[in-house]
């Protein structure tokens, strides 16, 4: 009878608790899950508008020139070697919420700890958004232009940047973790 190599059975434990830890941390974290719906997404859209604005007052030439919005006010992020992040938000169109999102990331890596962020992915043109809004589940790529995050920086709304289909702006992070990305990020369709 072979035996099994504890070092085999440490790693699985390891791996197992890492995945477990992760979940907990995430799922005790404040993120809008099994929230009132619409109503509560809408208001902390709005007071994340509001703070964006005065912050970063840069950011409302994004506005303006972009043909809609995905709002996402609180995004949790927890790793223990294998993490994730999670989020609600909404898409608006006009300043009107035509859509309600998830956001959700699956990482495996050397960093442990949690964080939680805002950000706010501007769509420049009618195209970019006519793909996010048609798509079952969009992910966010390398293409993403990033205009602001959240390290002391200040908003650089260049003209190569206006002209990317796709801005995020990562802001507001708070928490153990280095840095905050949208890359690698999915989105879906939610009825809240």
């Amino acid at each position: 009878m072979k035996r099994a190599d504890p070092m085999r059975r440490f790693s699985r434990r390891v791996a197992l608790s890492g995945i477990v830890a992760s979940t907990l941390a995430l799922a005790a974290c404040g993120n809008g899950v099994g929230s009132n719906g619409g109503n509560n997404i809408d208001a902390r859209v709005n007071a994340t508008m509001d703070y964006l604005d005065s912050t970063y007052p840069g950011t409302r030439d994004l506005k303006e020139k972009s043909v809609g919005m995905l709002v996402m006010p609180l995004v949790t992020e927890a790793s223990f070697g294998f993490g994730g992040s999670y989020g609600r938000g909404a898409l608006r169109v006009n300043d009107v919420t035509v859509d309600y999102y998830s956001a959700s990331q699956a990482s495996f890596g050397i960093q442990i700890g949690a964080q939680q962020y805002a950000h706010v992915l501007y769509f420049m043109t009618e195209e970019s958004l006519a793909e996010f809004r048609a798509s079952s589940g969009w992910a966010v790529g390398a293409d993403v232009e990033y205009a602001l995050n959240d390290e002391g920086a200040t908003l650089s709304a260049e003209t190569t940047t206006v002209l990317a289909p796709v801005i995020a702006v990562v802001f507001g992070q708070a928490g153990l973790l280095a840095g905050a990305s949208v890359e690698g990020t999915k989105y879906q369709r939610i009825i809240p």
